[in-house]
């Protein structure tokens, strides 16, 4: 992979295409392991579609960061505030919906400068804490928030094919 030092920007519909296949591939990527096939299939047909891609982008409410290099986009994540957000849904707070990078730059950083890119946009907003769910059985996702200062603070059932997954809550002040 390229090393140079990737940019970072805001998604918009021009990046759809582009955007949906690097969400596809790197969820894939991330949950396959430890998952049914059937069950990350039937979760990419529901969640990972054009149309529902389209409308995240448009809803005020949730922003999308980028990352790109070389020109190729290699991972993003997807801000909500609170009109859009899964649980909490609170005023003061700034939920991190996804956080997805390609296998290929794992370990590269990348996965570090999106969550700064979350805390900061967090900050701008006005927020004073960012939270976000993960599954309870992604040690390493976990150990990577953990890191970063992110305590559990409760879970919520994850509809996943014909599986009801929990994903563990965690939050950081910002």
């Amino acid at each position: 992979m390229n090393t140079s030092v990737p940019e970072l920007r805001k998604a918009n519909l021009s990046d759809l295409t582009e955007l949906l296949a690097l969400a596809r591939t790197s969820f894939v990527q991330a949950f396959t392991v430890g998952n049914k096939p059937e069950n990350v299939q039937a979760y990419l047909a529901e969640a990972f579609t054009e149309d529902k891609l389209t409308q995240e982008i448009q809803e005020t409410a949730s922003t999308f960061i980028v990352a790109s290099l070389a020109g190729k986009l290699v991972g993003y994540t997807k801000l909500n505030l609170s009109a859009a957000q899964a649980d909490v849904q609170d005023p003061a707070s700034v939920e991190v919906a996804r956080l997805y990078t390609l296998e290929e730059v794992w370990g590269t950083g990348l996965g570090q400068l999106l969550l700064d890119a979350a805390i900061a946009f967090g900050r701008q907003e006005g927020k004073t804490w960012l939270w976000l769910g993960v599954w309870e059985h992604n040690a390493r996702a976990i150990r990577f928030y953990e890191k970063n200062g992110l305590l559990i603070f409760g879970s919520h059932p994850f509809p996943f094919g014909d599986e009801i997954q929990t994903d563990w809550l965690m939050r950081m002040d910002l």
